[in-house]
C-alpha cells in the first residue's frame, strides 16, 4: 500500500467529502439538534455568503440542507450545531420524499440574507426587555436599531425586515408613568420622546407615536415584512384606529381624552384587529379588550398553545412560519398576552392558538405587497416577566420552541419569491 505523505495530509483531508461523494449538508431540526436556535443562524450565515439554503418543511422538524463546504462543516462546529454530511445520492432521496405529492412536505429555497432592523429605543433599554434582541443576538444575527427618529427621515427603505420592540404607539409610556414615577429609566424614556415629538413638530409624544405607526403601516404596504410582539402588536392597531380622536389621559399628554373616542375609532387603518373597546382609564394596565391576559382563567399548568398544521405544498407562507419540532407549545404572559379571536379581522390566520379558549396566541395576515405576524407575550421561556429580573439566558434554552417561531420569521423574508397558493 501506498502511503500518503505527511506534506499532503493536511490537503487530502479537506478533499475526503468530495472524495466521498459529499454533496450537501443538512442540518436537522428534529429533536436530534443540539442547538436549534442557532441553527437559524448557521443558515443566516450561509446566506449572507450568498449561498441558497433550503428549507425542507415538515421534514425532520424543518431542517436546513446546502452545498457542502468546509467553512459551514467548521462554522457549525464552532457553534455547536448539529450537522450531517449528506452525499448526492442521500440528497436525492430527500429531495424526492419531500417533492412526494402525497407527503406534507415541501422545499422552499432560501435565496438572500433580508436586512434586519429592530424598532426599539437606543438609551435604557435592558437585555431583557425584548426577546427578539435576545435571539437574534444569541443565533449571531445581524440586525440594526433604529427608533422614531430613524422612521420620520425614511430609513426603513433601507430594511426588509423590521421587528416592534414591545412599544406603546398610543403614547401612554406603556402606562407605566403612574405605576413608575420617579423611577428614572421611565422619565429618561418619556423625556427622550417628548424632545423626539417636539423636534418633529408634534405637541404630544401620541401624535409622534402615530405618525411612525403610519410611517411602519406604509413600509409593510410597500412590501416590508412586519413583525411584532407583545404590547407592540396591539398598539400599533389601536394607535392606527385612533389617528382621529384623543384616547390618551391627561397625565400622559396634558389633557383629558376624548369622551367620544371609542366611536371616533376607523378600523379600515389596522392590520389585524377590529371592532375593539379602547380602556382610556390611565390606571388600567390595558389598551383595549383586544388583549384578554387581564381577564383569563388560564393556570399556568395549562397555559399552552397549539400550532396549526398548514399545508407545506399549498400554504407554504404559514407552513413556513410555523415549523417546529413541538407542536404544543408552553405559554408566557406580557402586556399583551393573548389576542381575542373576535376582535380579529376576516383574512387573518391564526397561526397558535389555546383551544380552550376564544384566544390566539401567534397570526399572520398580509398587507399590500407586505406581509405581517403579531405573536402574544413577552418571552417565551419566561411565564411572567419582571422588569427587574435577569435577563433569560438562551444557553440554557437552545431548544425552545417559543422562541423557534420568532426565528421562522427571520428566515422567512429570504424566500421572498414564494406565492401562497391558496
Amino acid at each position: 500500500m501506498k502511503l500518503i505523505p505527511k506534506c499532503l495530509l493536511p490537503f487530502t483531508f479537506l478533499l475526503l467529502p468530495l472524495l466521498s461523494g459529499a454533496a450537501s449538508i443538512l442540518i436537522p431540526m428534529d429533536d436530534t439538534q443540539k442547538d436549534h436556535l442557532k441553527s437559524y443562524g448557521i443558515a443566516f450565515w450561509v446566506l449572507k455568503r450568498e449561498q441558497e439554503v433550503d428549507w425542507l418543511l415538515n421534514y425532520r422538524g424543518g431542517s436546513f440542507m446546502t452545498k457542502y463546504a468546509k467553512q459551514i462543516e467548521d462554522e457549525c462546529k464552532l457553534r455547536g450545531v448539529s450537522y450531517e454530511v449528506l452525499a448526492d445520492a442521500a440528497v436525492t432521496q430527500i429531495v424526492a420524499q419531500v417533492s412526494d405529492p402525497s407527503v406534507n412536505m415541501n422545499l422552499v429555497k432560501l435565496e438572500k440574507a433580508p436586512k434586519m432592523a429592530v424598532y426599539s429605543p437606543k438609551v435604557g433599554i435592558q437585555p431583557q426587555d425584548d426577546a427578539v434582541i435576545l435571539v437574534l443576538r444569541y443565533a449571531e444575527i445581524p440586525f440594526d436599531l433604529i427608533y422614531d427618529e430613524e422612521v420620520m427621515k425614511g430609513d426603513l427603505a433601507k430594511y426588509d425586515w423590521l421587528h416592534l420592540h414591545h412599544e406603546d404607539f398610543t403614547g401612554q409610556y406603556s402606562k407605566n408613568v403612574r405605576r413608575n414615577m420617579g423611577q428614572l429609566k421611565t422619565m429618561e424614556d418619556r423625556q427622550i420622546q417628548e424632545m423626539t415629538a417636539h423636534k418633529y413638530g408634534f405637541a404630544k409624544v401620541s401624535k409622534l407615536k402615530l405618525a411612525v405607526a403610519q410611517r411602519i403601516r406604509e413600509y409593510c404596504a410597500g412590501g416590508g415584512f412586519l413583525f411584532a410582539m407583545c404590547s407592540g402588536a396591539d398598539s400599533f392597531d389601536i394607535a392606527l384606529a385612533a389617528g382621529n380622536t384623543d384616547i390618551v389621559d391627561a397625565i400622559y399628554d396634558g389633557d383629558p381624552p376624548d369622551p367620544m373616542a371609542q366611536s371616533k375609532l376607523d378600523f379600515s387603518q389596522t392590520l389585524a384587529f377590529q371592532n375593539f373597546t379602547v380602556d382610556v382609564s390611565p390606571y388600567s394596565h390595558q389598551f383595549s379588550d383586544i388583549d384578554v391576559g387581564r381577564s383569563r382563567r388560564v393556570t399556568m399548568p395549562d397555559d399552552f398553545f397549539t400550532l396549526f398544521d398548514f399545508s407545506a405544498k399549498w400554504d407554504i407562507i404559514p407552513a413556513m412560519l410555523v415549523q417546529d419540532h413541538d407542536r404544543v407549545i408552553k405559554g408566557f404572559r406580557g402586556l399583551a398576552t393573548a389576542f381575542n379571536k373576535d376582535k380579529l379581522k376576516p383574512g387573518v390566520t391564526i397561526l397558535g392558538e389555546l383551544r380552550t379558549a376564544n384566544e390566539a396566541r401567534y397570526i399572520h395576515g398580509e398587507f399590500g405587497k407586505g406581509q405581517w405576524t403579531f405573536y402574544g407575550g413577552h418571552d417565551p421561556e419566561l411565564y411572567q416577566p419582571s422588569p427587574n429580573g435577569p435577563p433569560t439566558d438562551l444557553s440554557l434554552h437552545p431548544n425552545s420552541p417559543g422562541y423557534r417561531l420568532i426565528l421562522n420569521n427571520v428566515l422567512f423574508p429570504a424566500a421572498r419569491k414564494q406565492k401562497q397558493k391558496t
